[in-house]
């Protein structure tokens, strides 16, 4: 049945409205220096991590999850790139569809090889010639800027990760709060302290997270890119920065970098509270001061005798000092632990539940 130009019209209306989409959406993911993602890519991330989790949610090992887990980023720029090229392709054509002759299917032939730049087009008028062209550019220019988007993305990856693999010395792995300040004053054995090194430690941290707070809100699929080694995640190593920063305030503010560790405090509290809120997860700008943390009194006693092991110097009790460390802990925890779930990060200790409930894992030391 041959549908009347008023019906074909308004197919053309609505492709031309979908070319509008899939190009505020390619253009607010990769161009735009803004957190700016659109429904599109939004749908995407949520299709793909779906069916990522229906898979890992029948493995129990956390490496062999963490391998299938690996390749979830890339296969969200993948199909990014499908999704907007799909929709490209029905919106053209059915901005087609008015000046082909025959029905919908020439309309889709000929907008097929125009916009993949594969096979020949039997256009006749110079609207269709127009549409055709733009089309071809369009898909030139989309599948340019992805390829363009990638170096982006492994900059931003390996400037993260180049902090995270040399925190694993400091804080184990995967890495505690508690231990980074043990394996600080022990200095692996050297029996000459380095705590005089977290200043500048704090300091690096600060900026660090400003860093991945600016570019992983910039460009979200940078949260799903996972470090090269299963122990080891940037969430679970700001969080240990954070914890440990919490940790000597509230326990030796004596010895205690009181400003770079507030200032890394904050800016570690505002990573998380922002990267989390691009994510769309369930987490308030501001803090409830009366939650509470989940870290219990008990858990914060075996941190206090790991540090004590090697002779920290604890100038506070510990009940008067766990207040304070409740106190900076609520600023962040909410947010941290809601990441490391939505990533099923490894379950380091102090890092909150997984989708699959699993014992914490301990920093893995080295033998004596």
């Amino acid at each position: 049945m041959a549908v009347p130009l008023a019906g074909r019209d308004v197919a053309a209306v609505v492709g031309g409205i979908l070319v509008v989409m899939a190009a505020r959406s390619m253009i607010g993911t990769v161009i735009v220096p803004r957190p700016s993602a659109s429904w599109l890519t939004r749908w995407v991330d949520w299709l793909v991590s779906a069916g990522y989790r229906a898979v890992t949610g029948l493995l129990h090992d956390h490496r062999v999850r963490d391998r299938v887990l690996a390749s979830q980023a890339a296969a969200i720029l993948l199909m990014q790139l499908v999704a907007w090229l799909v929709i490209f392709y029905v919106g053209y054509s059915l901005l087609l569809w008015p000046f082909v002759r025959g029905g919908i299917t020439n309309a889709f032939t000929n907008a097929g090889p125009a916009l993949w730049e594969i096979g020949s087009t039997t256009e006749h008028g110079s609207a269709e010639r127009t549409i055709l062209d733009i089309a071809a550019v369009t898909g030139i220019i989309t599948i340019t800027l992805q390829i363009a988007y990638l170096p982006t993305l492994y900059s931003a990856f390996n400037r993260r990760e180049t902090e995270v693999a040399l925190l694993n010395a400091r804080a184990g792995v995967p890495s505690w709060g508690p231990e980074l300040l043990a394996r600080t004053y022990y200095a692996l054995g050297s029996d000459v302290s380095t705590v005089d090194t977290l200043p500048a430690l704090y300091e690096l941290w600060e900026r660090w997270a400003a860093d991945v707070a600016e570019s992983h809100t910039t460009y979200l699929p940078l949260v799903r890119f996972r470090s090269p080694r299963p122990m080891s995640s940037w969430v679970t190593g700001l969080l240990a920065v954070l914890d440990s920063a919490a940790l000597i305030l509230a326990l030796s503010p004596g010895i205690a970098p009181t400003v770079p560790a507030r200032l890394c405090l904050r800016s570690g509290f505002l990573c998380f509270t922002d990267v989390a809120r691009a994510m769309r997860l369930n987490v308030p700008e501001q803090p409830d001061r009366n939650a509470g943390i989940t870290v219990t009194y008990e858990e914060f006693l075996e941190a206090i005798s790991t540090m004590e092991k090697v002779n920290f110097p604890i100038e506070r009790k510990p009940e008067d000092a766990w207040p304070d460390f409740v106190g900076w802990r609520v600023n962040y925890e909410r947010a941290a632990y809601a990441i490391a779930y939505a990533l099923d990060v490894v379950p380091a200790l102090w890092s909150g539940p997984r989708p699959h409930p699993r014992p914490a894992v301990p920093p893995i030391r080295p033998p004596k």
